[in-house]
């Protein structure tokens, strides 16, 4: 039987090990949002988010400190930082679209063997929403695809074409799910992480996009 697939907690501590100091860094609605409660005091990392706000701390968890016009992307209050600023609208797209985000971490619905990304249409509905994701993963300098390996009926969100509608093509860089991460490469998807007690023959069957399992393969460290 499978080992235990690892936390969303976990998933964004990892995904945050991505992140350097002076990167401008947006997190996208959902489980990329909990990354910037992750970040070391010594970084400085520059958090965004579309709704016009840049320079963000952690997610305020007592909600008695919480300030209701100081959110992220998911609706989460999150916590005022020494020179954080606000921008209208236009502008924090104008930030998008100049290439100046070094890094978005997105949800994603399916991810191709060659980066093409879904995250905007659930199947079953009648539309979707675009909101920033289009946007963020065309322009920023770096994507990563913080997601669940499969779908809640155990069908591979990882495939060698999307069958959901494109977001993005060949926008995604990194995957990082519940069992592994995924370098995204012109070679197609490299294996370079496991979970603790996954194999790579476990993590192949629940992944339809062959992997190249890279030479310095090693279990999820967060150190």
């Amino acid at each position: 039987m499978p080992a235990e697939r690892l936390h969303e907690t976990v998933m964004a501590m990892r995904a945050a090990i991505e992140l350097e100091d002076g990167m401008i860094v947006n997190l996208g609605v959902g489980m990329p949002t909990l990354v910037s409660s992750f970040i070391m005091p010594q970084q400085d990392i520059i958090f965004h988010s579309e709704n016009g706000v840049l320079g963000f701390g952690p997610i305020v968890e007592d909600k008695s400190k919480a300030d209701a016009y100081l959110i992220n992307a998911t609706v989460q209050p999150v916590s005022a930082q020494p020179g954080m600023c606000f921008m209208s609208h236009d502008e924090s797209f104008a930030l998008i679209r100049g290439r100046f985000i070094d890094v978005t971490i997105l949800g994603a619905l399916q991810v191709a063997a060659n980066g093409d990304l879904a995250n905007y249409h659930l199947p079953g509905k009648a539309a979707g929403s675009l909101g920033g994701g289009q946007d963020l993963a065309f322009c920023s300098q770096k994507v990563i695809a913080m997601m669940k390996h499969v779908t809640k009926d155990g069908q591979p969100k990882i495939l060698k074409k999307l069958t959901l509608p494109l977001t993005a093509p060949g926008a995604v860089d990194l995957i990082v799910t519940d069992i592994a991460v995924l370098e995204v490469t012109g070679r197609g998807l490299v294996l370079a992480e496991h979970a603790p007690g996954w194999t790579v023959q476990e993590i192949q069957k629940l992944t339809e996009a062959r992997l190249t399992v890279s030479p310095e393969l090693k279990e999820i460290t967060l150190g």
